[in-house]
């Protein structure tokens, strides 16, 4: 999958304030402990993972059984405030076409994001669906965020 670029600024604040400002050598495995924890607190599933940090850069690498996983995967990690790129080297046992992916602007919907994508903006619940557990409701979306974009 490779690199994927985020808001640094923007996302679910789970690190503590010292953690995003400045990262230190010393703190980096703190941030990468709760980027998994918040992978598993989503109940996202993969067989094998490992979460690293440098500064605003994540890596994750493991493997996950299906493309949806892992790209979900990266996209929990990368909507974190103080998170700039996330690195996927996740491996997909069983592959498929990658979705595309879009970063939320202010005034946008999900029915205004697949009216544009797909033509109708009654496919909203298939954005909406493909971003679970991230998103727990289809107007709670911000500016910044990256969403996947199934292909139909």
């Amino acid at each position: 999958m490779g690199l994927m670029s985020f808001f640094k600024g923007v996302g679910e604040k789970i690190f503590k304030k010292e953690e995003t400002v400045a990262p230190t050598p010393e703190v980096e495995p703190i941030r990468a402990s709760a980027l998994l924890a918040h992978v598993k607190a989503l109940g996202l599933p993969y067989n094998s993972l490992t979460v690293k940090t440098s500064g605003d850069t994540v890596t994750i690498e493991g493997e996950v059984a299906e493309q949806a996983d892992a790209e979900k995967i990266a996209l929990a990690v990368g909507n974190v405030e103080g998170v700039e790129v996330v690195d996927n080297r996740l491996s997909v046992a069983t592959p498929t076409v990658e979705a595309t992916y879009h970063t939320v602007v202010k005034g946008d919907t999900l029915s205004k994001i697949a009216q544009t994508v797909y033509g109708d903006m009654m496919k909203y619940p298939i954005i909406f669906e493909a971003n679970k557990p991230m998103l727990t409701h289809p107007d709670k979306i911000y500016p910044g965020q990256v969403l996947r974009i199934p292909s139909l």
